[in-house]
């Protein structure tokens, strides 16, 4: 009996000890001027369990929801930078971000949650926490809460005054049909290593792709890296190269956030182009590899990259400003209520 007592006690020590250390190791990354792990602590110190409670309830209606405000932070981050631009209505200057084909299928619930959120947060705070700061934090939550690790998010952007243009955001977020030379080409532009490029590929053990990702790997002929009942079944969901369905990225855990995508890509059983093709690949097969069979070193990786994502190209300061409504930029002749600084509570016009 003794000795069952000390095994939950180790086991409850350890399971401590490895969620904190993906805050220690989040803490131990560069953080960029105007960022900070503190950014709220005095103008709205509740922010993260408000948004934390909020989607424990959105996600057990909805796990699926999970992924799309994963993906959501993706493809604000890789156009322009963490600054909210995808979340911007098109306007008579354009279409919005959202308008480019990679953003066709982000998830139109994604949007609203944010919104709701930021409704949540500016009702308990005043305007001072902005939509790309609340968009970061949305993601991790969705990481943690499907499974995965949990860690600290730097915080003090700004919301972006600007959208990019549809080529602009074309050009920024390489397709699923990418192989791994064009996907570690676009983002070492970004700065990111081989380790990174796969470690932030693993998004992918949750969420759905549709059948025209991918129906090019199925139609005319059969991609030959792929698994051939795993070619069958999927053809069965997608019995021409244009239907509409979907289905999962991960066949082995497809609403959990593990490591798991992994062994399917060591299975051939990598739904995209994007993730075949890191296994197939000599130089990220080794990482694919490592992940597979450990899924803490996926964990720490993934913490590594994703807090590298949060911070590209971020507005902080004076610069952009903090919207009322995360679709829309607030109006010229509206003063806009910020944090001007860590830790000072700012004005608010609530």
């Amino acid at each position: 009996m003794a000795s069952s007592s000390s095994s939950l006690i180790y086991m409850i020590f350890f399971l401590l000890c490895n969620s904190c250390s993906y805050f220690d190791g989040a803490r131990a990354q560069i953080v960029l001027p105007g960022l900070s792990w503190t950014y709220y602590d005095v103008s709205c110190p509740n922010l993260e369990s408000i948004i934390t409670e909020q989607l424990k309830k959105v996600f057990k209606n909805d796990i699926g929801q999970a992924a799309g405000l994963l993906r959501l932070h993706f493809h604000d981050c890789f156009v322009q930078g963490c600054d909210g631009s995808v979340l911007l209505d098109g306007s008579a200057s354009g279409p919005g971000e959202q308008a480019a084909p990679p953003n066709l299928s982000l998830r139109a619930e994604a949007f609203k949650i944010i919104n709701d959120l930021r409704r949540r947060v500016h009702d308990k705070c005043g305007r001072v926490v902005s939509c790309s700061d609340i968009v970061a934090l949305a993601a991790r939550d969705a990481v943690y809460l499907s499974g995965g690790p949990n860690y600290a998010v730097p915080l003090g952007r700004r919301d972006g005054l600007t959208f990019a243009t549809v080529n602009v955001t074309l050009a920024n977020l390489p397709p699923p049909s990418s192989n791994t030379s064009a996907l570690l080409t676009s983002l070492a532009s970004k700065n990111f290593t081989a380790t990174d490029v796969v470690a932030l590929s693993g998004g992918h053990t949750i969420g759905l792709g549709h059948c025209t990702s991918f129906t090019g790997r199925l139609y005319p002929t059969q991609d030959p890296t792929m698994d051939k009942t795993f070619a069958n079944n999927l053809k069965a969901t997608c019995p021409t190269a244009n239907s509409t369905n979907t289905t999962v990225l991960d066949i082995r855990s497809p609403d959990k956030f593990d490591n798991k995508y992994y062994v399917d890509l060591m299975n051939r059983q990598g739904l995209f182009t994007s993730d075949q093709d890191l296994y197939t690949d000599p130089r990220t097969r080794p990482i694919v590899t490592a992940f597979a069979v450990n899924q803490t070193l996926f964990f720490d990786e993934f913490v590594t990259a994703m807090i590298k994502m949060s911070q590209l190209s971020v507005l902080t300061g004076s610069a952009g400003e903090v919207r009322a409504n995360c679709s829309v930029r607030n109006s010229d002749s509206l003063l806009v209520s910020s944090v001007g600084g860590e830790g000072k509570k700012a004005l608010s016009d609530f």
